[in-house]
């Protein structure tokens, strides 16, 4: 199962470094990992994805909360929540192909970032499942290069 957890940080050197290093001792690959500082700027927001079940969950949870420098843990499963994946993708856009391209963009509600006489480079911004989606039918245009941020959570009311 995929868990979303989200984790309130110090925002001081090491802390990703620590968080890191715990997952990986324990053998838990991180699918997603995204960290920036929060509308305080001496605390961060952590979002990490991983695949588990509830007792691989249970001790990420448990290693979190035993580190120091880490505020608040929360997992979003349980929870509603927003949560929004950024992907740039650079795909092949000969004449012929450009305006099935164009279309497929519109259809996701995606932009056109960059044009050259070769290729496209696309925004997408959504849920996981959208933006896997949009990959897949640009997939055979000719995908050249392709990034994506991670996911990003944020539970929903107060």
């Amino acid at each position: 199962m995929r868990h979303i957890v989200s984790a309130l940080v110090e925002n001081k050197p090491g802390v990703l470094a620590r968080i890191s290093t715990l997952f990986a001792a324990r053998g838990y690959n991180i699918d997603s990992l995204t960290v920036a500082p929060t509308e305080d700027p001496t605390i961060s927001r952590m979002t990490i994805v991983v695949e588990g079940d509830e007792r691989i969950l249970e001790q990420v949870e448990k290693q979190l909360n035993k580190l120091i420098d880490v505020i608040k843990v929360r997992e979003y499963s349980e929870v509603e929540h927003l949560e929004r994946d950024l992907m740039l993708v650079k795909v092949k856009a000969d004449k012929s192909a450009r305006s099935q391209i164009i279309e497929l963009v519109d259809i996701f509600r995606a932009k056109i970032v960059d044009v050259s006489q070769e290729s496209l480079i696309i925004e997408v911004t959504g849920d996981k499942k959208k933006v896997d989606a949009l990959l897949e039918l640009l997939r055979p245009y000719g995908v050249i290069e392709m990034v994506r941020t991670g996911v990003v959570a944020m539970a929903r009311g107060k």
